[in-house]
């Protein structure tokens, strides 16, 4: 390698150093990740992969394989792989030079939980891609279940996220196959439909492919078009908030999967999952007012407070990894949450509130605390666990 490139700085005394980095052309960077990845580089040449590795995508993904590939052969006592490992290697390089585009605040959690369920998804063999998983929401107030494979899972996973693939003008992943209503569900069950059934490991590509395209897609166009709606058929979400719910749902995925080949899964980070709590509570006022709507929820008592007004609310207290207070008005999604008006408090951990949205841990087992109105505190619970779906 020395014939086509310059010789860094040893650090002898009575020598000069160069007066700047190094300064090397693409294909010699290349040529380096492979001594970088076993930390044979000297610290000039390191200096310069690592600088490189924040802007440029391709390389970024080569030194990821090469560090994995080392980090199997220096640990023989087990051949997993931390699912964190892709994360930090990144994570690494871009503390040393922020990417050109950065990743929309809105966008990172995405961008983290599709990044750590990859690297779960990474050494599987046949029988982990058809481990049989079982999906769990509520409906009607009601456990309800359907039975995939990892396979669907990861399938199911690119048929919903193309919904934001939609609203951003990139190709939906369904192709010309035409789901009875544009819902998550429905949409998942056109997919498993037209593909090969049982799913195989072959969806990895397409569904990693189209989450790569949904980051990049969001981070070249900015954080304005983070207002765009998109739609979930029933209803709307704003791009920021859509992101953060395929965030959510990936995890949640992801430990469904780690749960059927038996190995260790590990929350979102704090910001994360703080940012994921918050989704939740602010979308739990509307969802009150639609299961009181339906009778599925105790009606207000009095009149309905007026938009911006103070009412009766309920104090959602989560604590550990991610936690908060929130207010939650309880008679009308247009009021404002008061504490001077608070006749409920439930407090949970935050990962165990996360689970209940989703459907997997039933509102009448949930580890609550709870105190002061008993038909309020079952509402909200209750209306937590039916925002969760397919």
């Amino acid at each position: 390698m020395s014939g086509h490139r310059s010789e860094p700085y040893d650090g002898r005394e009575g020598e000069a150093g160069p007066a700047g980095p190094l300064v090397l052309e693409h294909r010699v960077l290349k040529s380096l990740l492979g001594a970088w990845a076993l930390a044979a580089c000297s610290p000039a040449e390191a200096e310069a992969v690592e600088e490189h590795l924040g802007a440029c995508g391709p390389c970024a993904d080569e030194a990821l394989r090469l560090r994995e590939a080392v980090g199997l052969l220096q640990r023989p006592e087990s051949l997993d792989l931390d699912p964190g490992l892709r994360t930090r290697v990144l994570e690494s390089c871009l503390e040393r030079r922020p990417p050109r585009i950065p990743v929309p605040e809105w966008a990172a959690a995405y961008d983290a939980e599709t990044a750590r369920l990859d690297a779960l998804l990474q050494d599987f063999g046949d029988a982990e891609w058809h481990a049989p998983v079982r999906l769990r929401w509520y409906e009607a107030d009601e456990a309800s279940t359907r039975r995939t494979t990892v396979a669907g899972v990861i399938a199911h996973l690119l048929a919903v996220d193309g919904l934001v693939a939609v609203a951003l003008g990139l190709d939906d992943p369904l192709g010309d196959v035409r789901a009875e209503r544009p819902t998550p569900a429905a949409r998942t069950e056109a997919y498993w439909r037209a593909s090969r059934f049982p799913p195989t490991r072959s969806v990895r590509a397409p569904w990693r492919e189209q989450s790569h395209h949904l980051v990049r897609t969001v981070s070249f166009t900015g954080g304005g078009t983070g207002w765009l709606p998109v739609s979930y058929g029933d209803f709307e979400l704003p791009l920021h908030d859509a992101m953060l719910d395929r965030a959510f749902e990936c995890w949640v995925h992801a430990e469904d999967i780690a749960e059927a080949v038996d190995y260790p899964y590990e929350p979102p980070s704090g910001r994360h999952l703080h940012g994921i709590v918050e989704l939740a509570a602010r979308m739990l006022p509307a969802v009150l007012e639609h299961r009181r709507l339906h009778g599925l929820a105790s009606p207000v008592e009095r009149r309905l407070v007026a938009a911006g007004e103070p009412g009766r609310s309920l104090r959602l207290e989560i604590e550990g990894s991610g936690g908060g207070e929130w207010l939650i008005p309880l008679d009308s999604p247009a009021a404002k949450g008061s504490a001077e008006h608070e006749v409920a408090h439930i407090a949970l951990d935050g990962a165990e509130f996360c689970r209940l949205a989703a459907g997997h841990v039933s509102p009448r087992e949930a580890a609550v605390g709870q105190v002061g109105d008993r038909e309020a505190i079952r509402d909200v619970l209750l209306a937590a666990a039916s925002m969760s779906r397919m």
